[in-house]
């Protein structure tokens, strides 16, 4: 009875230890969906603003149905807990559909399909990972492309994904370009 209940503890801690990443689903769309993704209206500067409120920054992911860098990035580097974790604490993530048509509300009020949103900020494959300012003051002034902290055109390994979130989280655009921020910052591999 001891040794049973031994071994359940540690099943339990084990358990406790290392949680589990939330596993993606496969949508009707065709893209894969984390149940923390960005449920909203589709109104960038409200959800810029709500992720600001909640602490968090904003990044918009362009996926694409059938995309295997996009399945990818689903099955191995958002269900690396360490990953998923800092991306959950720190970003609001809004994902779109690089062929969709749902209606969203840019920074300047104009109305597009998220096909013609992408096209409007030079997406042209996925994955593509937009990072936005803090707030959305005199962003409706500014040219698309030139909204954004930094962008992550396609799929980087691991530990380079995860150290692209804190260049972004820790302001790392301010001080120099992602290549050269991560040579000062390096990630262990593996």
């Amino acid at each position: 009875m001891l040794t049973r209940r031994i071994l359940l503890g540690t099943a339990l801690a084990a358990t406790l230890a290392k949680p589990a990443a939330a596993a993606a689903t496969l949508g009707e769309d065709g893209l894969y969906h984390l149940d923390w993704y960005l449920e909203s209206f589709l109104d960038l500067a409200e959800d810029l603003q709500g992720a600001t409120a909640n602490g968090k920054r904003l990044a918009i992911m362009w996926g694409l149905k059938g995309c295997p860098a996009c399945r990818r990035m689903h099955e191995v580097h958002l269900a690396d807990p360490a990953i998923e974790g800092y991306i959950k604490a720190n970003f609001e993530v809004l994902h779109l559909n690089h062929i969709g048509a749902r209606e969203v509300t840019d920074f300047d009020g104009g109305k597009l399909g998220e096909k013609q949103l992408g096209e409007r900020y030079g997406v042209r494959f996925t994955p593509t990972i937009q990072f936005l300012p803090e707030h959305a003051d005199g962003l409706k002034d500014r040219k698309p492309q030139a909204r954004e902290v930094a962008r992550m055109p396609g799929l980087l390994e691991p530990p380079q994904f995860l150290a692209m979130f804190r260049y972004v989280r820790e302001k790392g655009y301010d001080s120099a370009p992602f290549p050269d921020w991560l040579k000062r910052n390096p990630v262990k591999s593996g």
